[in-house]
């Protein structure tokens, strides 16, 4: 018996003496799981970081096209309520008699709230004269050659221009002052 008894202090004390080893290769491979689920963990958060922006940039892109939608619809209708404008403008500077006072009056009012309503939209009148000439914002209908003014002066607008948010409508219709040239001195031998 005393045989069996050494053996099983024998195999106690191994027992006993492995544990730790076991311990710490546990304790290795749950530091190991422990660090992989950390990386894991680090990974999701980059993507979802990733996508987040990506979904903000997504909302910021489609809210800038739709206002530019909106303000090319509205930039549509001003263009198309200029030719109206200048038919009020026409009408308005026709002369006639004491009839035509009444309703001149009910035109300038019409005219007004158009023209209010148009600048509520955002588009702005141009009226270039006395400006020097840009061929951006203008269009040269007629030259003048004149020395009492500096070359490229506006002298007269035929049809005042719009813009709508710095963008050019309709160009205004201008006449533009140019300087005579003096003769060229051709001297023939």
């Amino acid at each position: 018996m005393s045989i069996n008894l050494d053996r099983e202090k024998e195999s106690v004390v191994a027992e006993q003496s492995a544990e730790p080893e076991l311990i710490a290769a546990d304790s290795v491979t749950a530091d190991l799981e422990v660090a992989k689920l950390a990386a894991d963990l680090d990974d999701l958060r980059q993507t979802l970081q990733r996508r987040q922006a990506d979904f903000d940039n997504y909302r910021k892109r489609i809210e800038r096209e739709r206002s530019e939608d909106s303000m090319r619809a509205t930039a549509r209708v001003i263009e198309a309520l200029i030719p109206v404008i200048d038919g009020f403008e026409h009408a308005l500077a026709a002369r006639g008699g004491e009839e035509y006072d009444t309703f001149r009056k009910g035109f300038e009012l019409i005219y007004k709230q158009l023209l209010d309503n148009i600048a509520k939209l955002g588009a702005e009148r141009v009226e270039p004269i006395g400006k020097h000439f840009d061929p951006h914002l203008q269009e040269a209908m007629d030259r003048i050659e004149t020395a009492e003014y500096e070359d490229g002066t506006i002298l007269h607008v035929f049809d005042p221009g719009y813009l709508f948010h710095g963008r050019v409508l309709r160009p205004a219709r201008v006449r533009v002052a140019v300087n005579p040239r003096p003769p060229s001195k051709n001297i023939v031998h």
